[in-house]
């Protein structure tokens, strides 16, 4: 974690989750974009994909353990994804489409 994101006490967020948990959900966003924005540029649109996927799966959370219950699920599926791709176990995508080479000339414009 970037060290210059403050991060609430244990008390005041749990606090937050009982008495404002908008104001927690809130919280919960702006430090990922802070923690979004402290990484490199190349990695930024790959890991706002990666949340804009958890935010997609809590929005189908009924409470909070429902929400825990279909992240590790979610958590599970990649690393048995990414346990077939390291192992070459990883289903190979068939893909029909045809490649048409590009000519490089130059009365392109």
């Amino acid at each position: 974690m970037d060290p210059s994101i403050r991060l609430p006490s244990f008390d005041e967020l749990v606090a937050m989750a009982k008495h404002n948990p908008e104001q927690l959900s809130q919280l919960r966003h702006d430090l990922t974009e802070q923690f979004i924005a402290s990484c490199s540029t190349d990695m930024q649109p790959r890991l706002h994909a990666q949340q804009s996927h958890i935010e997609r799966i809590l929005q189908h959370a009924k409470n909070p353990i429902h929400a825990n219950i279909l992240l590790r699920q979610e958590l599970h599926r990649q690393i048995i994804k990414f346990s077939q791709a390291l192992n070459g176990n990883a289903p190979s995508v068939e893909n029909g489409a045809e490649i048409v080479p590009f000519s490089k000339s130059d009365d392109w414009r």
